[in-house]
């Protein structure tokens, strides 16, 4: 495998007031992702922008709340997105290939490792991937919310080595810099903690659905998996290559010594909970500060309705989520044995799968 990266291009850096897409910005960054593969980096490319496109054709204005015209939009726009994609890249000798995505396609192993293995074939021959959220189909039960979670995930399943993500400020600052003289640019950030989070809170924007707090939650998911994350400004598309020459531009966030393993990752960021199961003090201590399995008897309520596979979510006492896991019981089985000792399990059910609920190789803590 090669050396991979992800770069995520938000609506912001596209958009263009006249046209609905920048063709200058798309060729600009064409041109430098184009040297960075010629570095010898397989390169997929996460975007937005179809719906920005869309709005223009449809004669809008601002991005439309109503699902089914923001569906239309997409619909429209994703069209004249790839065709400026696929023309910027022509230019220096790169193909491209759309690629649309739904949470199910991450929610569902299956589909999962599928449309894991149509990237990495892309990217075996050459090809440059440009994914983007089936805009057309999502409804908010399959919406990634932002395609800074897109990207992120995408880093996740490619198992890439680096996640750019452009924005049109130039990182992570202490304060807002649109309405503070005092803001700072942070150059480096060597865990994402609350403080970090709290700091980049509130910068929304216009087009686009994710702000500054939605790049840092992404960058927390991706450095948790040993994927190193930078924020710079994709308004100047040139600082792609000193990102990748890693000279000290915009926000870089140092992937985590302590990573979980890509199968966790999946079960912690894409699988999506059938369900919910609230645990006891002495259940959340043992598989929070202990790493222990959860049992049966640990169990002292149940949400939802799952099955034997699905993924669920572990509360506390006073509904904090403290894990997720991938059961071992139906949730009407798991009614019939929480609060019950182990060897009590076969005599309830009449058989015993596991003695565990959720075995700890299943299991990851939030």
């Amino acid at each position: 495998m090669g050396k991979r990266l992800v770069v995520k291009i938000g609506s912001n850096i596209l958009a263009n007031d006249i046209t609905g897409l920048d063709t200058d910005v798309i060729r600009s960054l064409a041109k430098y992702i184009s040297k960075i593969s010629s570095m010898g980096y397989e390169v997929v490319v996460v975007s937005s922008g179809a719906v920005a496109a869309g709005m223009k054709k449809l004669g809008l204005t601002s991005k439309p709340r109503d699902i089914r015209l923001k569906q239309a939009a997409a619909a429209i726009g994703q069209s004249t997105l790839m065709w400026a994609y696929e023309k910027a890249f022509a230019e220096y000798e790169h193909k491209v290939a759309q690629i649309l995505l739904t949470r199910e396609d991450f929610s569902d192993r299956k589909k999962y490792i599928n449309s894991k293995n149509t990237i990495i074939t892309l990217l075996s021959y050459g090809i440059i991937p440009v994914i983007n959220e089936n805009d057309t189909v999502a409804t908010d039960e399959i919406k990634f919310g932002d395609n800074d979670n897109l990207a992120s995930l995408v880093a996740i399943q490619v198992e890439a080595e680096r996640l750019v993500i452009l924005s049109d400020v130039d990182g992570l600052y202490n304060e807002d810099p649109r309405t503070s003289s005092r803001a700072r640019l942070i150059p480096c950030v060597e865990e994402i903690t609350s403080d970090i989070e709290d700091m980049a809170g509130g910068t929304g924007s216009a087009v686009g659905t994710g702000g500054m707090y939605s790049k840092v939650l992404a960058a927390k998911k991706a450095t948790s998996h040993g994927i190193a994350v930078s924020i710079t400004n994709g308004k100047k598309p040139e600082l792609l290559m000193s990102v990748v020459e890693c000279k000290e531009v915009g926000t870089f966030f140092y992937p985590s010594k302590e990573r979980i393993s890509h199968r966790k990752g999946w079960i912690a960021y894409s699988s999506r909970p059938k369900g919910a199961v609230t645990l006891d003090d002495g259940a959340v201590k043992a598989i929070t500060e202990r790493g222990k399995s959860l049992l049966p008897t640990g169990i002292v309520a149940i949400e939802g309705s799952f099955e034997v596979g699905d993924s669920v979510n572990c509360l506390s006492a006073d509904g904090r989520r403290v894990a997720k896991g991938l059961v071992n019981y139906s949730s009407s089985d798991m009614k019939k044995i929480m609060r019950r000792k182990t060897s009590e399990i076969e005599k309830v059910l009449g058989y015993k799968y596991s003695d565990e609920a959720i075995h700890r190789d299943n299991l990851v803590v939030l």
